[in-house]
């Protein structure tokens, strides 16, 4: 009851501040805040869903006045609620930002959106002047443009145009001081000026600049040696001494920075015409030169999934038919070249697909079958895919398989823990025998598929949390698996980022130094700790992170 009580009363408190939102206190409207798709649950004290960005200031107004009374206070940002780690979790003040959903403007190059825009509604807009923003994850249909920048989202179109860092060109920030601030690239010279300024705005300035400068060569070293990564705070990529970028410090923060109010996208024409290429692979050991071969003809996407995945869809196959709506025994017949391929020679360990594109249908055929041509030195099973239709049996089969995977997991789930390691492509064939050997301690039902152009693959156990036992395995595969992605100087996240599952695990993978410069810059830009605490810096311990599994998951 007291608690309650409190809660009733901050919210009184907020609306007296000038907060014109809606603010949700019951528990019922509370239920659907207390998870997102990773496998935790914590239950908020409010939810708040901010009008316009001027709520937004004067609910972080309030809470910095409020902070040192009552340290427990705090925001945490969430869009569609679509994360894996449980970055949009928290005990305290849910900030939805469901109402922060404008369009603002969409040309040929920019589109200016709010956090809360759904990107199927901002691709529908860009389509309309024939360009796209690039980096969407597989939930594209489902997560917001505000997670994808708070994540730094990727997905299968990130070998060829990277992660979203790359495409965010400029923000809008509201502070831990209650203040809107605008951030983007500035030349060296425009930095000095901003350190001039006087007040919050150049103070962070003067102090990231110094921060950076100080240990310059010792950030830069940090940098995982992959081509993305979505752990800690990303230092090494805001100065150059040339260019001083705070948003790609912002981009993958998590909301642990500020609350972000408006993002400036870049865009680009997608190439029309693409031509899929389906190989089959057994033997692991040829992996990193096959995957080299691959690369070298410049695939715009890279994509696999395991054999367990196969056998997954084999068992369900009537759900994957309903997903391709088609008929069953026609889907059944095209898959015939696969069938005999399989009855011959058994079940390959890895389907890859490697798409290739082009501005007309002839460039997209010539350089699919230029790689075609150079895989038959491998004496594999490669199949050129002649129509879309033929090609989106397998892009379905690399798309839908999670969620069938979770329909018919029963009292097992899906259990995202393990679901985003990356190691360097080169390094695959010594990693994945270490890796499956790992797993093959605890016996698991679990499937792999990933960017395998980036070294990057979603594990999925499937496990019944209701047992202590399958807690107890959560905690011990994490140390296990992440333990031997540090070891090959990988990351354990290349796109989900850290949340509740992986920032315990931080100071293992940088070291103490790099550690403290994150501590340090979450000072920086917020002091009180007002921001979504517990993620990125001064984490929960392991403890914490097992207490709050979801029992019923």
């Amino acid at each position: 009851m007291y608690v309650m009580e409190t809660n009733i009363k901050t919210a009184s408190n907020i609306r007296n501040a000038g907060f014109e939102g809606e603010i949700l206190t019951d528990e019922k409207s509370l239920v659907p805040y207390e998870n997102d798709t990773s496998l935790f649950e914590l239950r908020p004290a409010l939810a708040v869903k901010p009008k316009s960005a001027e709520d937004v200031k004067k609910l972080v107004a309030f809470i910095s006045e409020k902070k040192d009374a009552n340290p427990n206070l705090s925001l945490t940002a969430r869009a569609a609620g679509t994360g894996m780690a449980g970055g949009a979790l928290n005990d305290s003040i849910i900030v939805d930002v469901a109402n922060l959903n404008h369009i603002r403007s969409v040309s040929a190059e920019r589109a200016v959106v709010e956090p809360g825009v759904f990107y199927r509604d901002m691709d529908t807009e860009t389509r309309k002047q024939g360009v796209i923003m690039p980096s969407f994850p597989a939930s594209r249909n489902l997560c917001a443009v505000g997670g994808m920048v708070g994540t730094n989202a990727s997905g299968e179109m990130t070998l060829t145009y990277g992660s979203t860092e790359n495409w965010v060109k400029r923000l809008k920030v509201i502070l831990s001081d209650g203040n809107e601030y605008e951030f983007g690239a500035l030349t060296a010279d425009e930095l000095e000026k901003k350190k001039k300024i006087k007040g919050f705005e150049g103070e962070i300035y003067r102090r990231m600049h110094e921060l950076l400068e100080k240990d310059y060569d010792i950030i830069k070293r940090a940098k995982p040696k992959v081509t993305k990564n979505s752990t800690g705070y990303a230092l090494w990529n805001i100065w150059d001494r040339k260019t001083f970028d705070l948003t790609k410090l912002f981009t993958g923060s998590e909301g642990t920075l500020g609350l972000f109010t408006e993002i400036e996208f870049a865009l680009i024409k997608p190439k029309e015409h693409r031509k899929l290429i389906v190989i089959f692979l057994r033997d692991l050991k040829i992996l990193s030169t096959l995957i080299g071969k691959v690369l070298s003809h410049k695939p715009e996407t890279f994509e696999t999934y395991d054999d367990r995945v196969i056998q997954f869809i084999l068992r369900f196959f009537p759900d994957f038919v309903r997903v391709m709506k088609t008929g069953l025994i026609k889907l059944g017949l095209s898959f015939i070249p696969e069938v005999i391929m399989v009855l011959k020679g058994g079940f390959p360990k890895l389907v890859l697909l490697a798409e290739f594109t082009g501005s007309t249908e002839e460039e997209a055929s010539q350089k699919a079958q230029a790689a075609f041509e150079d895989l038959k030195q491998f004496n594999l099973q490669v199949e050129i895919m002649q129509t879309p239709k033929e090609a989106e049996r397998f892009w379905t089969m690399r798309h839908e398989s999670f969620n069938i995977l979770r329909k018919h997991s029963g009292k097992n789930k899906t259990s995202p823990f393990i679901d985003d390691i990356i190691v360097n492509p080169a390094k695959l064939p010594e990693f994945m025998p270490r890796l499956d050997k790992v797993m093959a301690e605890y016996k698991l039902t679990y499937t792999i598929q990933g960017h395998i152009g980036d070294g990057n693959f979603h594990i999925f156990p499937l496990m019944n949390l209701h047992n202590a036992r399958d807690r107890d395995i959560v905690m011990e595969l994490s140390q296990k698996v992440f333990d031997l992605v540090f070891e090959f100087g990988g990351s354990m996240s290349a796109e989900h980022n850290d949340g509740l599952v992986r920032t315990a695990y931080l100071r293992q993978m940088y070291g103490e130094k790099i550690y403290h410069l994150f501590e340090e810059t979450k000072n920086i830009f917020d002091p009180k700790n007002i921001f979504n605490p517990g993620k990125k810096v001064y984490g929960h311990d392991l403890a914490y992170i097992k207490e709050h599994i979801d029992k019923v998951y």
